[in-house]
């Protein structure tokens, strides 16, 4: 069953999400998301969103530290307007029913690495999960708004898929719409729509160690960088400092791994070494507080030196209710696998947590490719320059959701031609997939590949082996998908591959050592390198 629809939104995260609300106001939506609607890294963000809510705080701070640990890369406009326009957007979710923690009578305003102010609102340590909620239940009572769960985005409908234009210019292409599969049934849809909002989300899972769900393959970075969609600073992963060693003994943990919050060093929690000795003094006078890629390169650094597989974070000096009360999560989580975290340190190590590069959008969410919007972790607006400043990425997603509706309210009104005449997708010749070892191994081999070579510390001869081993994966998967019918994790190691390229390529690209981006060959940053790595439609 194909469809038809004034706007396509991919993705069930806080940036679809809200942007599905506001556009609801004027026009038919169609929302597709991979699994259920909830499974989103939004879900799983636990330290809350950053705004200036005190009277004490200004937005000259927020915009301040966010430029600071964006290392000289942010785009100071971008950053201005975001923080501006963040407590309106706050208000927005509030509206919704949002329920942020409060103490007193007042917003319980955390500090985290970066900050110079308290000022991340929270919901305990279960933040992201609190605003899916209550967007998901504004989402519900919008008759406008259809989700369809278990559908998977294979690509963008544009000329391409039009025979007398299969050699359009990339400069003058325009986005159609979808393919897409429903995973339940197998079969591959198309969905047309007057405009499209990319939302997808992250792309942790191209590592061996992440903080992501398991849906997080980079699907939409992909899709857009085959679509010849400008795509920049891909060689700026975050990976944050701590996530918890051993979690993976869970279920649910199977795929990620279980994040510590930056909020409990917030909190004023102590990194340590397996032997209880402090360290972070010996790299940032900021300590514990620093970014995150200050804090996440020491703790690589003191793992690789001394051959341990992880440190501690050490919060027991804390009065033990209030630690139980303000990270009931964390406290159970941990509990689940035998350390209390009242008495006990935390083991931890760093994991892939968020893309600071992505979709380059303008301050307006749109694209390159015409009638292509795009907003959350899936962009690079130049908010995150090199680093993204904690808490910061719902307050982007929010922001350009917002803008992102509204851009596409004058699209529409502009553009009212009729729906093309597309194909629908054709698989005739292919054959049942009955080779997953082969996808299975290539997804393993691309999570090693990058873990081991493109991780947090590089060398550009790292980086030529990783080159080498993704384009071999790229041909062999391409040969692969293109005679065999569409399923899941053929679409996902396809997404992958190309993520790891992308990451790949900007690396190389930058010959020096800035904010996420860390290799030994260039240990300096340059001061007169800062320009954005921007790539689009380049070969494997």
């Amino acid at each position: 069953m194909n469809y038809k629809t004034d706007v396509l939104i991919i993705g069930s995260g806080i940036a679809g999400l809200f942007a599905a609300l506001k556009i609801s106001d004027y026009a038919e939506v169609i929302l597709i998301t991979k699994k259920d609607k909830t499974e989103s890294n939004t879900n799983y963000a636990q330290g809350g969103i950053a705004s200036v809510i005190d009277i004490n705080d200004s937005f000259e701070k927020h915009i301040e530290d966010t430029l600071i640990a964006g290392a000289g890369l942010c785009h100071r406009e971008a950053v201005e307007m975001m923080v501006k326009e963040g407590p309106e957007r706050i208000k927005d979710l509030i509206g919704i029913g949002t329920k942020f923690t409060e103490r007193n009578g007042k917003f319980d305003l955390v500090k985290e690495g970066g900050h110079s102010h308290s000022r991340i609102l929270h919901a305990k340590d279960l933040t992201g999960q609190e605003i899916e909620r209550a967007l998901i239940n504004s989402v519900n009572l919008k008759s406008n708004i259809l989700i369809l769960e278990n559908f998977t985005a294979i690509d963008f409908l544009t000329e391409h898929n039009l025979k007398k234009n299969k050699n359009s210019d990339i400069e003058n292409k325009n986005c159609y719409g979808v393919y897409a599969l429903n995973s339940q049934t197998n079969e591959v849809i198309k969905i047309e729509s007057k405009a499209t909002l990319l939302a997808s989300g992250g792309l942790g899972q191209v590592y061996l160690h992440t903080t992501n769900p398991k849906i997080a393959t980079g699907d939409g970075f992909a899709m857009a960088y085959r679509a010849g969609v400008k795509i920049a600073n891909m060689e700026f992963i975050q990976f944050h400092p701590t996530s918890l060693y051993g979690s993976s003994s869970l279920p649910e943990f199977e795929s990620r791994s279980f994040l510590i919050s930056e909020a409990v060093r917030g909190f004023g929690g102590i990194l340590r070494t397996k032997d209880g000795n402090t360290f972070m003094e010996k790299y940032d006078s900021r300590k514990e507080l620093a970014p995150r890629d200050i804090v996440a390169r020491a703790i690589d650094n003191e793992l690789k030196k001394r051959g341990d597989e992880f440190i501690y974070l050490d919060i027991t000096f804390k009065n033990s209710s209030e630690i139980i009360e303000r990270f009931p999560n964390i406290y159970n989580t941990c509990k689940r696998i035998g350390i209390d975290i009242t008495k006990e340190f935390i083991p931890v190590v760093p994991s892939a947590h968020y893309a600071c590069g992505g979709v380059l959008v303008d301050k307006d969410a749109k694209t390159s490719l015409n009638g292509l919007y795009a907003c959350g972790e899936v962009t690079m607006t130049g908010v995150h320059g090199a680093n993204r400043l904690a808490s910061n990425s719902l307050l982007e997603a929010i922001v350009y959701s917002h803008k992102a509706a509204k851009s596409i309210k004058e699209f529409i009104k502009e553009n009212k031609n009729d729906f093309l005449e597309i194909p629908d997708w054709d698989d005739s010749g292919t054959l049942t997939h009955d080779e997953k070892i082969l996808v299975t191994h290539t997804i393993k081999e691309v999570k090693h590949t990058m873990w081991d070579y493109v991780g947090i510390v590089r060398s550009k001869q790292r980086l030529e082996r990783a080159k080498t081993r993704v384009s071999n994966l790229y041909k062999e998967n391409e040969s692969l998908y293109k005679k065999t019918k569409i399923y899941n994790d053929i679409l996902e190691a396809r997404n992958l591959i190309a993520c790891a390229h992308m990451i790949i390529k900007c690396a190389e690209m930058r010959k020096e050592s800035r904010g996420l981006h860390y290799i030994i060959d260039y240990p300096e940053s340059d001061p007169d390198y800062l320009s954005d790595t921007i790539i689009q439609n380049q070969k494997f």
